[in-house]
């Protein structure tokens, strides 16, 4: 009977973490930032109808960057646990916290017991109301869960998008300056031509559902 190949696990580990790493570098980056009123999202994504943000419950945003049927597939089952917990408790009771730390339980135990880990990083945004604090969750590959204060970002440039607008970032503005500001952080960090973009917001004056997806007129009208 022949022997199985013996891995370290910190090699294991080390080779799982480079092969989900690469495929996320490959993804377009998103930004998550707060704005007077509300939260932001900004995308770079050509497509029309295959969208990386979308909404999952009243006050909660979900963005995926990497492989689309991986992080649409964490967005579905994000949606059924809200919905549940909302059917059992309260609509009040769903909070991103919980989700977040569900997607990360789920991310952790496929990289730590699946042959392939999920290529994926996702952010979920939540709204204050009532006075209360905006919150900005990212979650990595391998299930590890950051709390972000004031904006975050995800993808293949994110850690250099983070530091373009830690420089610029100062406190929430208008819906308008913020979209300006994310986008040229973008053109800094890309050093090319956006091809396409995707914006939504959570706005915080909303009385129940606040998730609202912003037309191409409504961007291009932010850079005028």
């Amino acid at each position: 009977m022949s022997m199985p190949f013996y891995v370290p696990p910190e090699q294991l580990v080390k080779d799982r973490a480079e092969y989900a790493r690469k495929g996320i570098a490959r993804g377009r980056s998103i930004v998550g930032m707060e704005y007077v009123g509300g939260v932001l999202l900004l995308a770079e994504n050509p497509s029309r109808t295959l969208y990386k943000i979308s909404e999952i419950y009243d006050r909660i945003a979900f963005a995926g960057v990497g492989k689309y049927n991986e992080f649409e597939a964490l967005r579905v089952a994000g949606i059924r646990h809200a919905d549940l917990k909302g059917y059992l408790y309260g609509r009040p009771d769903v909070a991103a916290r919980g989700l977040a730390n569900a997607f990360s339980q789920t991310l952790g135990n496929i990289f730590t017991h699946e042959i392939k880990p999920y290529e994926v990083e996702i952010l979920v945004a939540e709204v204050g109301v009532n006075g209360e604090s905006n919150r900005l969750f990212k979650v990595t590959y391998d299930g590890t869960l950051y709390d972000e204060l004031g904006f975050c970002a995800i993808g293949g440039q994110a850690d250099l998008l983070t530091s373009t607008l830690a420089e610029r970032y100062q406190e929430p503005g208008s819906l308008n300056a913020t979209i300006q500001m994310v986008a040229e952080a973008f053109a800094q960090v890309e050093q090319r031509q956006i091809d396409g973009w995707e914006a939504a917001v959570l706005d915080g004056t909303s009385e129940r559902r606040t998730f609202r997806r912003l037309t191409q007129e409504e961007i291009a009208a932010a850079f005028t």
